[in-house]
C-alpha cells in the first residue's frame, strides 16, 4: 500500500507542461554547453515512431531517414568547421538516435583564444545562461541536426 501512495504523490508532484507530464530535466542548468568537452546525447523521434528504420534479424535496417540522418550527422563537423568537433560513436535506432560529440576549444567558448588582453577576467554569463536563440554550443549543433533531418522529412 506504501508503494502505491508514493507512487501517487510521485506523480501527483510532477510538473505538467500542455497537461502532459514531464520529467525534470537532466541537464545540469550551471554547465554552459558551449564548453570544451565530450557529450552524450539521445534524440527521440516523435511518439516514438519508427522513422529512422527497422530491426530485421537482429540488424538495423536504415529507411531514407535514416540513411539521411547517418549523412547529416557525419557531415556535422563540415558544416560547423569553426567550433573544432570531434566525432565519436554513433548509432541510429529505429526511433532515436544516440551519439557522442566532443566540443573543442574555439573562438567562442574559449576567450584566451578569442580575445587575449582578457585572459585576466572571468567569464561572467555563460552562452547557457544566456536567454534566447543558443548560439556555437550543443543545443544549435543538434537543432541543426534535427532542422535538416525534418526538412527532408
Amino acid at each position: 500500500m506504501s508503494i502505491i501512495l508514493y507512487i501517487l504523490v510521485h506523480i501527483t508532484n510532477m510538473e505538467r507542461f500542455k497537461q502532459k507530464y514531464r520529467i525534470p530535466s537532466s541537464r545540469l542548468q550551471t554547465w554552459d554547453y558551449g564548453r570544451k568537452a565530450m557529450y552524450y546525447i539521445t534524440i527521440c523521434t516523435a511518439h516514438r515512431e519508427h522513422f529512422f528504420g527497422n530491426i530485421l534479424n537482429g540488424q538495423m535496417q536504415l529507411s531514407s531517414l535514416g540513411i539521411k540522418a547517418t549523412e547529416e550527422w557525419l557531415c556535422t563537423p563540415e558544416i560547423r568547421p569553426d567550433m573544432n568537433l570531434l566525432m565519436d560513436e554513433f548509432v541510429v535506432m529505429p526511433n532515436h538516435f544516440h551519439a557522442i560529440i566532443s566540443i573543442g576549444d574555439n573562438i567562442y567558448n574559449n576567450e584566451k583564444l578569442a580575445f587575449p588582453e582578457m585572459e585576466n577576467i572571468e567569464r561572467k554569463v555563460s552562452t547557457s545562461e544566456k536567454f534566447g536563440i543558443q548560439f556555437k554550443n550543443l543545443s544549435s549543433i543538434v537543432r541543426g541536426f534535427k532542422s535538416s533531418v525534418t526538412m527532408y522529412a
